[in-house]
């Protein structure tokens, strides 16, 4: 029995010893994204300043395709070790399932982090018939069918965040397609959509330009960048509020010691001052929820698509 209680100690101080080691070696960083992207120079940003608080090299891998699912699928091969993390946006872990078969769910993961978030927003061009948020959803449900806005895929977070909105009001509005915010963009700037539909960063040079006026923000708060921009609570309808938020996750089994080491370094470097503003250029916000939490919030979103999806023929 001594022998025993003697060889239980020494495990003991022997895993302390390595988890008060950790990290040994460089962490590899998967981005479900081509690099340049929002959710791809924020994880880049945010590696410089975790490489110095964790006294590492931190590598990127960007692993594009599939509305992010390619990469994450290429994440789940990785072992729970602490040396591999994944930082992505929230569409492919709660949008993307609904609308195709994934080899992963969210138990699949170790919620660590999320880092930041910022609104989706819908904008018009100069000349269209509405100046406020409440102008603008009355415009189209009086014309049904007659609008176009342009979203970041069949089933992506944006048609679903707009779709939210838009079955509480009664409005019918054709949803168009792209690969992305950029290509959305284009589109609208093109005439070749009535609404730009994606996130805020990308529009904000053509609103201080006048080419597009933005009008309704996807969270239920305004967005400073945005002061024209009506929020949802503003509009009766902060309940069907969706985000644009990013996050760092680590594969399911994690140690829990492992886990809270990197969480907390996360939640410093998270509200860096530098990181903070170089957030706000982005029309972004810090928002750190972690642990427990994080995978509730995770699964409220989930959820809450799931209903949109369905309602549109969307769901698996």
């Amino acid at each position: 029995m001594k022998y025993l209680a003697t060889t239980a100690v020494a495990v003991a101080l022997s895993t302390t010893a390595a988890f008060a080691e950790y990290p040994e070696r460089p962490i590899e960083v998967t981005i479900p994204a081509p690099a340049g992207g929002g959710t791809d120079t924020s994880a880049r940003k945010l590696a410089i300043l975790l490489e110095e608080e964790l006294g590492t090299s931190i590598a990127i891998l960007n692993a594009a395709g599939g509305g992010g699912s390619v990469g994450v699928t290429q994440f789940m091969q990785e072992k729970p070790n602490g040396y591999s993390l994944l930082a992505t946006w929230n569409s492919p872990i709660t949008t993307v399932p609904q609308v195709q078969s994934t080899a992963y769910s969210i138990d699949s993961f170790t919620p660590l982090a999320s880092t930041s978030e910022t609104a989706y927003t819908m904008c018009v061009s100069a000349d269209f018939p509405a100046e406020t948020g409440e102008e603008f959803l009355a415009e189209l449900a009086a014309n049904p069918g007659k609008y176009t806005y342009g979203n970041d895929g069949i089933g992506g977070t944006m048609q679903l965040a707009a779709e939210r909105i838009f079955q509480v009001k009664g409005i019918e509005a054709v949803a168009i397609p792209f690969g992305g915010a950029g290509e959305t963009l284009q589109n609208f700037l093109g005439g070749h959509v009535d609404i730009y539909g994606g996130s805020i960063s990308p529009a904000l040079p053509y609103t201080d330009t006048g080419e597009a006026k933005c009008l309704i923000v996807t969270s239920a708060a305004p967005v400073e960048a945005l002061p024209k921009a009506a929020g949802l609570e503003e509009l009766g309808l902060g309940a069907e509020e969706t985000l644009l938020w990013r996050m760092v996750l680590a594969p399911a089994g994690l140690d829990p010691a492992i886990a809270d080491r990197l969480i907390a370094a996360l939640e410093k470097t998270v509200n860096d001052p530098s990181y903070v503003e170089f957030l706000a250029t982005k029309g972004e916000i810090p928002n750190v929820v972690t642990g427990d939490a994080l995978t509730q919030r995770l699964n409220a979103e989930y959820d809450g698509l799931a209903k949109v999806a369905k309602n549109l023929g969307l769901g698996n």
